[in-house]
């Protein structure tokens, strides 16, 4: 009689920085893929509270509430404690710890080297950034990544530099401390990460990236949706609201006058159709928009409806968050624990690889 047993969900890792209620870019660039991935792999998704404060160390009054805020949005998008590990980053100690210890390794050029180092601190040149905090914050991010040993981490292009610097202090980590096999004491964890019986056993395996499918969402000014230009619609935003912040929004510049044809290829309007509106809405938008047969106020207002379809059970979900606010509570704390747990076990042997074991007399 043969038994056939699945193999363990390959595991997923990723973060949010709390900046206050999501919009429709951090939906879609992120949190849609991420509630399909919960379904397909074992899944730890964070809020990076600490990542807040590498930009914005100097007033921390809002942190407290704006990561309550990401965490409603990301129960209320569909993110099921069910279904995966939802948990805040400051609540795990053992991330800065091993924070701390990959800062002892890693040069200083590879953090320098960061493209969106310069890029931030030139378009956020109103702030003092000359802090280890903001040099350092990808180390720290490389500290989220490992401490789970993922297998990916799921990223848009623009982040792929990050988790290549993760796979870089994986590589050097490795190299400097190598965990030597005891005999009849190798983990069975290692065995179904490695597949082998080696000689030694990396303690942090590279992580892969999945790249975020990224569709093309614009603000209402037309350029990236994003809270620095005042552009977004936010996933909590009423009907009314999103009507409102739709009204101004740009379109093809060629339609200048209500008479003159355009086209949905070169509208931010257009492609909020092609994320929100169902097929047959959007052929009557290349239609209409072509010929000139509807002006541009109606062609937002069927954006408008779509994209209010989409949010209401998003809204409604959030609702009852909002007023079971000690279940959500529980649902941190539940994660925290779970979290808390699986980094552990690495730290065991971040510290068994180094040297740095609390019992000195048995360290092997």
């Amino acid at each position: 009689m043969s038994t056939t047993s699945s193999a363990p969900r390959k595991r997923v890792l990723s973060g949010m920085r709390p900046t206050g209620k999501l919009h429709l870019g951090n939906y879609m660039g992120a949190l849609h893929n991420w509630v399909r991935l919960q379904h397909e792999y074992d899944c730890y998704f964070f809020i990076a509270d600490w990542h807040a404060l590498t930009t914005d160390y100097a007033d921390t009054s809002q942190v407290k509430q704006n990561t309550l805020e990401v965490v409603l949005d990301f129960l209320a998008a569909g993110l099921d404690p069910e279904q995966c590990v939802i948990f805040i980053q400051s609540h795990v100690k053992a991330h800065a710890e091993l924070h701390l210890l990959f800062s002892m390794i890693t040069p200083l050029g590879w953090l320098e080297r960061v493209p969106t180092y310069k890029e931030q601190q030139e378009n956020l040149s109103g702030k003092d950034l000359s802090t280890y905090g903001f040099l350092g914050y990808p180390l720290l991010q490389a500290a989220d990544i490992l401490i789970y040993q993922p297998d990916f981490v799921p990223v848009g292009q623009d982040q792929v530099a990050h988790v290549e610097l993760t796979r870089e202090v994986a590589r050097r980590f490795n190299q400097f401390y190598k965990r030597k096999q005891a005999e009849g004491r190798l983990l069975v964890g290692d065995i179904l990460r490695t597949g082998t019986l080696s000689k030694q056993i990396y303690v942090f395996p590279e992580p892969g990236v999945l790249l975020t499918p990224s569709p093309k969402l614009p603000g209402t000014d037309g350029r990236k949706m994003s809270k620095s230009y005042g552009n977004t619609i936010l996933l909590s935003d009423p009907e009314s609201i999103i009507r409102q912040k739709m009204k101004p929004m740009v379109t093809d510049p060629a339609r200048v006058r209500r008479t003159d044809p355009g086209s949905p290829d070169k509208c931010p309007v257009g492609d909020l159709h092609k994320i929100f509106s169902s097929q047959e809405t959007l052929a009557k938008v290349y239609d209409g928009c072509t010929t000139a047969s509807i002006g541009c106020i109606e062609c937002k207002g069927w954006a408008a409806d779509a994209i209010v379809t989409m949010l209401q059970p998003i809204q409604e979900q959030r609702a009852k968050y909002e007023n079971d606010l000690p279940l959500v509570q529980d649902i941190l704390n539940d994660g925290t624990k779970r979290a808390a747990v699986r980094a552990e076990e690495t730290m065991v042997r971040v510290r068994a690889a180094m040297g740095l074991e609390e019992n000195l007399i048995n360290a092997r």
